[in-house]
Formats: structure tokens, C-alpha cells, sequence
């Protein structure tokens, strides 16, 4: 299993609707206090962040991958939606 395929099965404890992983470490390659983890971005629709502030949706991601950081994930930016929020 690759790196996107352990981050997207962990996450889906969080019964996503929706998920978007894209891989940037490319983009970020050989830059200062990088010890070689990847740079991720996260879209994430789930009723489990219902009524939850944006610190709350992020860490219950954050609960879910925090023995991949830093060592595996050096960066991640989070879009952490409920399908009830306000379009």
C-alpha cells in the first residue's frame, strides 16, 4: 500500500462522502526543514463534522494520520467540509 492509499484508508473512518487527496511533494522538493515527507492536500466531505469547528474537523484528521507526521507527511492543508454547511 502507497503512502495516498494508507492516508485515504485511514481517513475513511471518518465515512467520507467525498475525498481528495493530491500528492504536491513535487512542488516542494529540496526545500529548508523538509526531512523528506510528502506535502498533501486534503478535501474531506463528511457528516461526522457536523457542527464542529474547522480546529475540531482538523483534529479528528489529524488523529488519524498522526503517527505518519513528520516522518511520512512532512505538510498537509486541510478542506475539512460537512454537507451541511452553507454553500
Amino acid at each position: 500500500m502507497n503512502l495516498n492509499e494508507t492516508i485515504q484508508a485511514r481517513l475513511a473512518q471518518l465515512n467520507p462522502i467525498s475525498l481528495a487527496l493530491r500528492d504536491d511533494s513535487a512542488l516542494h522538493a529540496g526545500h529548508a526543514g523538509n526531512t523528506g515527507g510528502g506535502h498533501f492536500h486534503l478535501t474531506i466531505i463528511s457528516s461526522q463534522f457536523s457542527q464542529k469547528s474547522q480546529i475540531m474537523r482538523h483534529r479528528l484528521i489529524y488523529q488519524a494520520l498522526t503517527d505518519l507526521m513528520p516522518q511520512q507527511i512532512h505538510a498537509i492543508s486541510i478542506l475539512a467540509i460537512s454537507p451541511d454547511d452553507p454553500k
